[in-house]
């Protein structure tokens, strides 16, 4: 895959956020994301700019006032950075670091689910797995997700995404795809690579209830590979993670 210089400032904030909070290997996560380890350690080590640095602490200031309070508009995240962040910036920085994330003063709170679930679901399946995460052989049971990293370019926002497929037996990665869009194809070709990597596999495929995973056409990519389907129960993060 073809990756950018600008998607590759993800993927090394993706592989040192993945390492500081889930302890997976460097190694293995520069395999993933396609880049050498040498690379990431430059980038890791590099010199940035201060005025980017500011812009990229104020935006995660920002966005943590915005999130514990949605109906404060920039002037009044202003008044927060300097009283209780100790950060102190002029209104027009604020602003422009405001519109960049996309933050518009609001009294609505978002529905915040631990997936993007489809509005209408084509297709559900029963949570078959169950919450056991232990297969006795390769390819019984297979687990998927699709992971979002955000990272900042001069303090505006953008986002990955990591789609990926493990085996239970030992936890091996049997298919990842990283895109810049949480999309079906995302998901399709993760699913695709993975028969390619294991095309006799029948396991138990489980997920979570996004929008990809519930749709007609993925069923029937499950079908036409004789595998059972299982999804995670609503609002239950817990059944998609050992």
């Amino acid at each position: 895959m073809g990756l950018g210089r600008l998607r590759h400032e993800g993927i090394y904030q993706a592989i040192l956020e993945s390492h500081q909070k889930y302890g997976y290997p460097i190694r293995s996560l520069c395999q993933i994301g396609q880049v050498t380890r040498a690379a990431y350690y430059k980038w890791l080590n590099r010199k940035t700019p201060e005025n980017e640095v500011k812009n990229i602490r104020l935006s995660k200031t920002i966005e943590v006032i915005h999130e514990q309070y949605p109906d404060k508009g920039y002037r009044r995240i202003k008044d927060d950075l300097e009283r209780y962040h100790n950060q102190r910036v002029n209104d027009k920085r604020v602003l422009r670091i405001c519109r960049k994330l996309n933050i518009k003063s609001t009294i609505k709170y978002a529905n915040k689910g631990c997936t993007r679930q489809a509005a209408n679901p084509q297709h559900i399946a029963e949570n078959v797995l169950n919450r056991e995460f232990k297969a006795d052989k390769p390819n019984e049971k297979w687990l998927t997700d699709v992971t979002e990293f955000k990272y900042y370019v001069s303090g505006e926002k953008k986002k990955l995404y990591l789609s990926a497929i493990i085996d239970l037996y030992d936890r091996r990665i049997v298919s990842y795809v990283i895109s810049d869009r949480n999309d079906n194809a995302l998901v399709f070709e993760t699913f695709d690579l993975a028969l390619q990597e294991s095309p006799n596999a029948k396991p138990l495929f489980h997920s979570d209830r996004g929008f990809q995973y519930t749709s007609r056409s993925f069923y029937k990519k499950l079908m036409n590979a004789g595998m059972t389907q299982s999804m995670s129960r609503v609002g239950k993060c817990i059944d998609n993670g050992p």
